[in-house]
């Protein structure tokens, strides 16, 4: 008889023993997923061994009920990853595999690739070019950064060297921090690379994506294009991981296991033997002292190919405007009409406006469920919440004085295209923001490619069309309200601001020298808005560093946070406060004198989705410590049943 070794989707770490039946022996093997009988529940199990010896211990052992796979779906290298993300994430590994694993139960066709995009092959590589490929393929270094300019060829970059590495009888994983963008890649690097590519991204079906899984799996598949949870890929010989725009915050996951992609990339070229390739025109911080502790082998692309130039960038003070757009961007888009110029009108708040004010008493209407304001949005006529999906018809009368004198305040896109519509009569206009693009399968695509051929004349929208697009008609780009982002109280929000801003600035002249870009802002005199306005990336990194030094914040520091969340508030708080106060006790033990611990306060969103937010913040420099510290710390922690604590190491945000 056989017994098979079972991890299952728990919130803990457990390994159970069940019976294989005679006839499902030659199915039972090493990662397969099987239906096994759990309590009252039947639940999917994840086989990780299997063996001829039965468990010790006298307890009657269940049969496995059925085994879903003809053929396995994780590795041995899937499960060591499984395991490290236990370690670094608080994660355990049954939960793991099953983020990891998709959850289809059968195979269907996956959708075709989309229409050809403008990432063709390029013949003649420009010098910057030539000598990133030639360090690439010299250097006995595994980690490498491309610090290119936008519009520098990272891209044909990536896919020589990935050629180089196919031909060699391996795979390589291309991650991209956007849908939109390996939609763009896709068809281009399907025909290059004779039609063994798969792509994995969340649009994808469970079945579709297991299809896929199983091409990887078999080693039907050389390159492998997708977003964030790509890097869970299930290669047999994995050569090479490019990461495009490493900065991007979208590589972190939101929710449990609150991954990140570069740390988990790092971690599977290091066990593998790979070699990882990071690129970006405006590296994340951490990356950048990487770069300068000669921790990764920075190669530099400082020319953008063909005639494509940095664009003139104009600061305008919207102080002084009365309208959203100013006079002088509504001057710069007729000239841009008039020549057939494509332009971006770009503004990272969707909706009408974004605040919904009483005139008389000045009370803002908020979400019911979360501490935000709601957004209007006219054409539905109704009040939205971003945070949790929360809507309500639009309010007439004040909940506070009753009067009915309400308004809108601000702007969003929708507002923006109104006020584009009425200035331009004339232009094919067209907004891209995530309210259109859920609004039906394709829409993305479609207007991106409009947008690409020239049947659209303005592209409005948010950071969906700043990162990593190429569209060689643009000459003009306007942003709007370009400090939002500055406002809001992170140590990262310079950095962010600098980042989106020189990532939309990028989209124009890359092809030509008349690039120009249009930055409305309340703080003209911002250093993240200087260093976009002079390009001068050097001088804002090193001002950021220093400022980051002083004040103890990464990457000076690793940082874990710990937030609790509950309906009560009352009992939120008690439970972090009791929280901190076993964290101090802990930290009076000598081996923990350099964890810094910070007392709990309600989170910049104090409620969300109806749930109280508190936080703990934890501090050290080194990583390993603030991890054997709270792996000490939270297992003999007993939060009540109504309370749950959400663990985040290296946060993105403490929002």
């Amino acid at each position: 008889m056989k017994y098979a070794s079972v991890i299952l989707d728990l919130p803990y770490e457990a390994v159970y023993s069940y019976i294989v039946p005679p006839e499902m022996e030659d199915l039972a093997v090493f990662g397969v997923r099987a239906l096994v009988p759990f309590g009252r529940r039947r639940m999917t199990g994840y086989i990780i061994e299997v063996c001829d010896t039965a468990p010790e211990g006298n307890y009657e052992l269940k049969k496995i009920e059925r085994v879903i796979d003809k053929s396995p779906v994780f590795t041995a290298s899937l499960l060591d990853l499984a395991r490290w993300m236990q370690g670094m994430y608080f994660s355990p590994p049954g939960l793991n595999l099953s983020m990891m694993v998709p959850s289809g139960k059968k195979e269907s066709e996956i959708s075709p690739f989309f229409e050809p995009s403008s990432f063709k092959a390029i013949d003649n590589l420009s010098e910057g070019q030539e000598h990133a490929l030639d360090v690439l393929r010299t250097s006995s270094d595994r980690i490498f950064y491309l610090f290119g300019i936008t519009g520098s060829g990272k891209s044909e970059v990536y896919l020589r060297r990935a050629e180089d590495v196919i031909a060699s009888g391996r795979q390589v994983l291309y991650m991209v921090p956007e849908i939109t963008l390996s939609e763009q890649l896709s068809d281009e690097v399907y025909s290059r690379f004779s039609g063994r590519v798969a792509i994995l991204h969340s649009s994808l079906t469970p079945s579709q994506r297991l299809k896929a899984w199983n091409g990887i799996m078999a080693g039907d598949i050389d390159l492998v294009i997708g977003a964030r949870s790509s890097v869970f890929a299930p290669f047999r010989n994995l050569g090479l991981i490019i990461m495009d725009e490493e900065h991007e915050t979208s590589y972190k996951s939101g929710s449990a296991p609150r991954y990140h992609a570069r740390q988990v990339a790092e971690y599977r070229a290091r066990k593998e033997n790979a070699t990882l390739i990071m690129g970006s025109a405006t590296p994340s911080l951490e990356a950048w002292k990487m770069m300068m502790d000669r921790k990764v082998h920075r190669i530099d692309m400082t020319e953008r190919i063909g005639e494509g130039k940095y664009p003139e960038v104009r600061i305008v003070n919207s102080l002084r405007e009365k309208r959203s757009i100013s006079k002088e961007l509504e001057n710069a888009i007729r000239d841009a009409l008039s020549r057939k110029r494509g332009v971006i009108l770009f503004l990272n708040r969707r909706g009408y406006t974004y605040n919904y004010v009483c005139s008389e008493c000045g009370h803002v209407i908020t979400c019911p469920n979360c501490s935000v304001t709601l957004t209007y949005h006219k054409k539905e006529q109704r009040l939205f919440c971003h945070t949790c999906g929360f809507s309500e018809p639009l309010i007439k009368v004040c909940p506070e004085c009753n009067s009915r004198n309400l308004s809108p305040h601000g702007f969003g896109t929708e507002n923006i295209e109104e006020e584009a519509r009425a200035l331009f009569p004339y232009a094919r206009i067209a907004r891209l923001d995530t309210d259109i693009a859920e609004s039906g399968k394709g829409k993305t695509h479609e207007i991106l490619q409009g947008f690409r051929q020239g049947n659209i004349d303005i592209l409005l929208g948010t950071q969906m069309i700043a990162k990593g697009l190429n569209f060689p008609l643009v000459s003009l780009i306007g942003v709007l309200n370009a400090d939002s982002s500055l406002s809001i109280p992170d140590f990262r929000a310079a950095e962010r601001t600098f980042e989106l801003l020189h990532q939309v600035a990028g989209r124009a002249g890359r092809y030509r020298d008349d690039g120009l870009v249009f930055i409305q802002t309340t703080q003209p005199f911002s250093p993240a808005i200087a260093a976009v306005a002079e390009n001068d990336l050097g001088t804002f990194y090193k001002n950021e560093l220093r400022e980051r030094e002083l004040t103890g914040f990464p990457p000076y520091s690793r940082l874990l946070n710990l937030t609790l969340r509950g309906r009560n508030e009352e009992k939120v708080r008690e439970t972090a406060e009791k929280l901190w106060k076993e964290a101090s006790g802990l930290e009076e033990r000598s081996e923990y004198r350099d964890v810094e611990i910070f007392s709990p306060s309600p989170c910049l969103i104090e409620r969300k989705a109806q749930y109280f937010r508190y936080h703990v913040l934890l501090r050290s420099v080194s990583a390993s410590l603030l991890l054997r510290f709270c792996h000490e710390l939270l297992p003999a922690f007993k939060a009540p049943s109504s309370v749950y604590i959400e663990i985040d190491m290296d946060p993105m945000s403490l929002m």
